[in-house]
């Protein structure tokens, strides 16, 4: 298998919207867990000290929250089908890729800047919009025919 190979097999996998995750973003990941035979679903909460290979199909985000006073980190395959959604809830102003100072430290010297954004346009896809365009095109394509007649 050659390189361009594999890049066309990377890019038919990779989903084709995913919201725009940046390191100092708070996150809500919710992820499928398999118990035996039934899935349910699991929501991990926390801020995104890293990024990984952002516009990659293998791209990753690393989320660490604080949880009973002990420092949790979990990654991310941003494009897996065990991820169901990655909800944004507040955005920081940071100036590094890598946050991982913020493991060392703790109460205010572990806050970050917030920084305002939109958080309904932020966190809706670009292919639900789409979708919704060409359904309505249509129903605008059946009143014109209609004003015509």
């Amino acid at each position: 298998m050659s390189f361009t190979d594999l890049k066309k097999i990377g890019d038919s996998q990779k989903k084709s919207a995913v919201v725009d995750v940046r390191s100092g973003d708070t996150v809500r990941v919710t992820q499928k867990i398999k118990e035996g035979e039934k899935f349910r679903s699991q929501v991990f909460e926390g801020v995104v000290i890293r990024t990984d290979r952002k516009n990659s199909h293998t791209a990753r985000i690393t989320v660490r929250k604080v949880a009973s006073g002990v420092g949790v980190e979990k990654s991310f395959l941003i494009h897996s089908p065990l991820v169901e959604s990655i909800e944004i809830v507040h955005r920081a102003k940071v100036r590094r890729k890598n946050l991982s100072f913020l493991r060392e430290r703790s109460g205010k010297s572990a806050r970050l800047t917030n920084k305002a954004f939109d958080r309904t346009s932020v966190n809706t896809l670009p292919v639900a919009e789409e979708k919704k365009v060409e359904e309505a095109a249509p129903e605008a394509v059946v009143a014109e025919e209609a004003k015509a007649e």
